[in-house]
């Protein structure tokens, strides 16, 4: 840790930054310049009631399996979207459609949410993020805030290097951490460089059905897989992501994957590689089209970089690409028109495991070194193409020039950054007004929980001629990775609008009904405020009776068409519960196993009598 580096022992009110020092408080002097900075600090970030953020800020869950959603610059929680892990708030994993989509999967381990894209640009539809721990890719629609598909991936294992999506969102690509053999079969370890694949997919997305597809994959080196990045503009075409283990081992990692000086950027014409796919130059894999590049050339090359790298970027004009290894303290520039003149002149430095290695004097355009900054790994960007770098080991964010290499700024945080994420920041346009340190510790930051402590997120002020904290957040569990979109970008809607083609759908009392079909029954009833309707016609349209042993539909309308009135449908002691939105028609099943009397209530607070709104499930024992 560098000495210039101040330590705070603690966040003052939130507001202080861990640039400012314990130093002689008993100094009045003193006093009033900390007791206006964070007066200033707290203005910067306060957003009046009946004012809203600039931006929203969307952070992966980590294992949480679940996506944070916050807003810029208040740092206010505002939301957390379940997507790869049951949440009994929402009930999402219990009703149907969202239990069908968890596959029988109670937990995921949530990395690297990307933003749709226009012409490199949000577009502030869709979000995309990847499941490390099953292998898993998933889609949240912005309209509404909740996850609308999920695929299982195969012939891979653990996709954990960014979902990250070309300039036009044509593809998302996810490329796996772990190398195992094909279709997760047995082979012992020392087959591994023989045996072992670490495979990239190419994801698809229809906009219309809100579905994932995987279109083809390949079938690269027994290596590591980590953050990528898509090209833009003149490089739009093109891919890069980073490698670690080129060594191959297979334990001991941390010793044995860090033996040799460099590993690799993967560079790869993603254009090249669906021709190769339209062309059938693949084999089939698990009923995959895979792609074998030892076999068929020409769209994949490989450039050595600082070892052990955990970052590659993409400069917001497209034409060059940063890395970043964390063993090195070297940030290394890349050129894009340097690496096309490259492969046009087979200017190679051989191969590995079939793929050709360009020469690194030949694409680099120069190494950058800040002194004392040690454990570089995410580079994000300003409106002025300056680059802002976290540093793991030294705790804090640099910003340099990448035309130049020149340092101009850096700033401490609290402590270990991982990534970071600038407004806009991976687009082709970002704003340069904020920055978020996405920190991987906080140890005495905020009130003791305990020997675990949150995770923190910084908020860094770009505005000014230094970088400035402004305000520090409790996190938890880690955020991995983020990205920040201008709020006016979301355009959300305030209810479901009714679907005439819903065969489930009732938006009118009359309509409301039981049917029985053998052993299964369907109940086909509203929500309104405060009472559940499920057969109008019934002495007890509130209630429902069923035989043990039946297997039971509910298929619940919210009539109430107004935003923010959300109700709630649970069965006391069956352990069930769903969550209905206003217009929203949404099922849960199960099977009626134990006979007795259960109520059904509101878990949503929706109006002065939700207390009222109750009724009962009765299941009449065989």
């Amino acid at each position: 840790m560098k000495k210039w580096i101040p330590i705070a022992t603690g966040l003052l009110a939130g507001f202080m930054t861990a640039a400012i020092s314990f130093a002689d408080f008993s100094n009045h002097s003193n006093t009033v310049a900390a007791n206006s900075d964070t007066k200033s600090n707290a203005e910067k970030v306060y957003v009046p009631f009946g004012q809203k953020d600039e931006y929203y800020l969307f952070a992966s869950g980590g294992h949480s399996g679940q996506m944070f959603i916050y807003g810029v610059p208040s740092m206010r929680e505002i939301r957390t979207i379940p997507v790869f892990s049951p949440d009994p708030a929402t009930g999402y994993g219990f009703d149907s459609e969202s239990k069908k989509m968890l596959g029988g999967y109670t937990w995921g381990d949530l990395h690297h949410p990307a933003l749709s894209e226009t012409n490199g640009d949000y577009n502030g539809k869709f979000m995309f993020a990847t499941d490390v721990g099953n292998s898993r890719a998933a889609v949240v629609d912005l309209k509404t805030f909740t996850t609308k598909d999920i695929i299982k991936i195969p012939n891979t294992s653990g996709p954990h290097c960014a979902a990250f999506v070309t300039q036009n969102t044509e593809y998302m690509f996810l490329p796996t951490r772990f190398a195992t053999p094909l279709g997760q079969k047995y082979e012992p370890l020392d087959q591994y460089s023989k045996k072992y694949r670490g495979v990239m997919s190419a994801v698809t997305f229809d906009e219309k059905k809100e579905k994932l597809h995987i279109a083809y994959q390949v079938a690269l080196p027994p290596w590591s897989y980590d953050l990528s990045d898509a090209g833009k503009k003149s490089s739009g075409d093109w891919a890069v992501m980073t490698t670690y283990n080129t060594e191959e081992a297979t334990s001991t990692l941390e010793i044995n994957a860090s033996q040799a000086d460099r590993d690799y950027i993967v560079l790869f014409n993603w254009k090249q590689l669906a021709q190769m796919v339209k062309d059938g130059k693949y084999e089939n894999v698990g009923g995959q089209k895979m792609i074998f590049p030892e076999k068929e050339k020409g769209a994949i090359y490989l450039i050595p970089v600082a070892k052990s790298p955990h970052g590659v970027d993409v400069t917001p004009d497209g034409k060059r690409f940063i890395a970043a290894g964390k063993l090195a303290p070297t940030m290394t520039v890349f050129s894009f028109a340097k690496a096309f003149k490259a492969i046009e002149n087979k200017d190679f430095a051989g191969e590995r495991n079939g793929i050709p290695v360009l020469q690194y004097k030949s694409v680099m355009e120069r190494e950058v070194n800040p002194e004392n900054a040690l454990g570089p790994l995410h580079t994000q960007f300003d409106d002025k193409g300056m680059a802002y770098t976290t540093m793991f080991i030294s705790s804090e964010i640099v910003k340099w020039n990448p035309n130049t290499g020149e340092t101009l700024d850096r700033v401490p945080v609290q402590y270990s950054p991982g990534h970071s994420v600038a407004a806009e920041g991976d687009t082709v346009a970002p704003d340069g007004k904020y920055l978020v340190a996405l920190n991987k510790l906080s140890k005495d930051s905020y009130l003791s929980v305990g020997p675990s402590h949150p995770e923190s997120m910084q908020l860094i002020d770009l505005s000014g001629k230094k970088m400035k904290v402004i305000q520090s957040v409790p996190a938890n569990p880690e955020p991995h990775y983020a990205q920040m979109i201008k709020a006016d970008k979301i355009k959300t809607i305030n209810v479901y609008p009714k679907d005439p083609n819903n065969p489930d759908a009732v938006y009118k009392q009359k309509d409301t009904r039981i049917v029985r079909k053998g052993n299964e029954v369907h109940v086909y009833g509203i929500a309104m405020r405060s009472r559940f309707i499920f057969d109008h016609s019934a002495k007890r349209p509130d209630s429902v009776e069923v035989n043990q042993g039946d297997k039971v539909f509910f298929h619940l309308t919210n009539i109430d068409f107004d935003e923010d009135i959300t109700h709630g449908f649970a069965i006391n002691n069956y352990n069930l519960n769903m969550e209905v939105q206003p217009g929203q028609t949404n099922t849960i099943e199960f099977t009626a196993d134990k006979a007795g009397t259960y109520p059904i209530y509101c878990t949503n607070f929706c109006s002065a009598l939700h207390q009222e709104m109750t009724g009962y499930l009765l299941v009449k024992p065989k």
